[in-house]
């Protein structure tokens, strides 16, 4: 990123521009503070006013770039010399189009409706009532389908809201990479199915103490990843997430089960692999649009690439048991480093998406983009909803949930109105062995990854990945990075030789 003279009126322009920009950043970070203390700290009886709150940030900060001054900005604005300033431009007004097509009253309203549907989620799924949260759900697809239209779109509305996650990308795309791993990946997964199985599992759900867990999963994040008390914390909450207000102010969250203790460390270490991203953003880019990951299928790479590719591999679990074993002696008494890493390598069709293994896994997201296709397009109501996403488990999966609250109401994200956002978790799978695959072509840092040392690897997706945000296009990074499209290529060859060498399949 190289910084060139300009013109006096140009460097004007800009300035005025980045100062409003930096205040809408501001006011996002103070509506995101608000958000991560509601999942976290925040007493329930704060719920409604809370909601009013976030939605009155969320209104001041669409007006601050809708307003007329930011138009003028912006139309006015040269093509600057500099490279960060010409890309600040291009999202800018990418953004500001996306914006100006709302309407400010649709913006509170659904913030509003969001805030609610959230709070209606959490009791429905702890009492298992989909019924309760059925209304909600229905106001949530319905603000995505008016959300749609006002965006604009040429073939499906799904176009409109996979383009605010994953930029460029179309439903059409979607579905034939769907296609293509389903077609890939199908015949791997009933070979595994028909193996024999010898592994011992029993040791995933001794008992292991919360505050050992705890212990251990951010000794790990910090050793291992590069996590830093001095940029982060971790607590808990109904569903892990990351969230950022700066790259040096990074939160993330886990849940915790005594008796299965790899929902803990292997969420955390997911969401340590967002937060590295996050911290990795060139600090040059701090509050402005450019400050973000450049999609989220790029920024699902980096936490899939550290819990799984990294965290689940054997030079992982070769390194880390003697501090496994230090950290949980009962779980660890008569188990090797290869047992427990056959053991966190299990694949068996799963009830609940973030406890899925590598091979099923983009079987629940392919679930979640059918059910959405359905719903915006009408061919399916909200209350046939619990007995389609059961169908779709038995038909991919050969599971049905016992009930709602471990089927259609397990994920946080519809009721933040996040519809269009599934298919970026598959994206990232795919890319994060592509990149992955790419680092380790240099020899230094696939020697590093063989002993389960990641200095070098950490500072390859600094250069490459992290630094840029959202200066550079999801298709840009990848292409540059690993001299190539994005393709399944890389993972379904990963998956294969992985999982073929831990059931004996060859």
């Amino acid at each position: 990123m190289t910084t060139a003279p300009q013109s006096a009126e140009s460097t004007g322009d800009l300035s005025e521009l980045k100062r409003l920009l930096h205040q809408m950043s501001d006011l996002s970070a103070a509506e995101a503070l608000m958000s991560w203390d509601q999942e976290t700290f925040m007493p329930p009886a704060a719920a409604r006013v809370r909601g009013l709150q976030m939605a009155s940030l969320a209104g001041l900060a669409h007006e601050l770039f809708t307003a007329p001054r930011m138009s003028e900005l912006l139309n006015g604005a040269p093509t600057p010399d500099d490279q960060t300033d010409a890309a600040l431009l291009r999202v800018v007004r990418r953004d500001h189009a996306k914006a100006t097509r709302l309407p400010g009253e649709f913006v509170e309203e659904r913030s509003r409706a969001q805030n609610e549907a959230h709070h209606a989620w959490i009791a429905a799924r702890q009492n298992n009532d989909f019924a309760s949260f059925a209304p909600h759900l229905e106001k949530m697809f319905e603000l995505a389908r008016r959300y749609a239209d006002h965006q604009g779109y040429d073939d499906h509305p799904y176009d409109a809201l996979l383009d605010d996650y994953e930029p460029g990308m179309k439903a059409a795309q979607v579905k034939v990479i769907f296609a293509d791993l389903r077609d890939r990946t199908l015949p791997l997964l009933r070979r595994i199915a028909a193996a024999p199985d010898a592994a011992d599992y029993s040791m995933l759900t001794r008992p292991f103490p919360l505050d050992a867990q705890r212990a251990f999963a951010v000794r790990v994040a910090q050793q291992a990843f590069g996590l830093s008390p001095d940029f982060s914390r971790l607590d808990e909450s109904a569903h892990p997430f990351q969230t950022s207000f700066s790259r040096d102010d990074l939160r993330i969250t886990t849940r915790f089960d005594e008796t299965y203790f790899p929902m803990s460390l292997f969420g955390t270490w997911h969401e340590t692999g967002h937060a590295m991203y996050e911290h990795g953003i060139s600090a040059a880019l701090e509050r402005t649009p450019l400050s973000g990951g450049a999609s989220l299928g790029v920024h699902e790479s980096q936490s899939r690439m550290f819990e799984n590719l990294l965290g689940r591999s054997r030079a992982f679990w070769q390194r880390y048991f003697p501090a496994f074993a230090e950290a949980a002696p009962e779980v660890a008494a008569g188990v090797s480093a290869e047992s427990l890493y056959r053991a966190v390598n299990r694949v068996r069709p799963d009830l609940i998406r973030v406890e899925a293994d590598e091979v099923t896994y983009n079987f629940h997201i392919m679930l979640r983009f059918e059910l959405e296709l359905s719903l915006l397009e009408g061919t399916l109501k909200v209350a046939e909803l619990p007995e389609a996403w059961n169908a779709r488990m038995q038909e991919f999966l050969g599971v049905t949930p016992p009930s709602d609250a471990q089927g259609v109401l397990q994920d946080i994200h519809w009721s933040a109105g996040l519809i269009g956002y599934f298919p970026t978790y598959t994206i990232g799978n795919l890319l994060s062995v592509q990149l992955l695959d790419a680092a380790k072509a240099q020899p230094e840092i696939a020697a590093e990854v063989e002993r389960a040392e990641y200095g070098k690897l950490r500072e390859w997706l600094t250069q490459h990945v992290h630094q840029y945000g959202r200066s550079k296009t999801p298709a840009e990074i990848t292409l540059a990075a690993t001299g190539r499209p994005l393709s399944a290529d890389a993972y379904v060859k990963y998956l294969f030789g992985k999982y073929e060498d831990l059931y004996g399949l060859r």
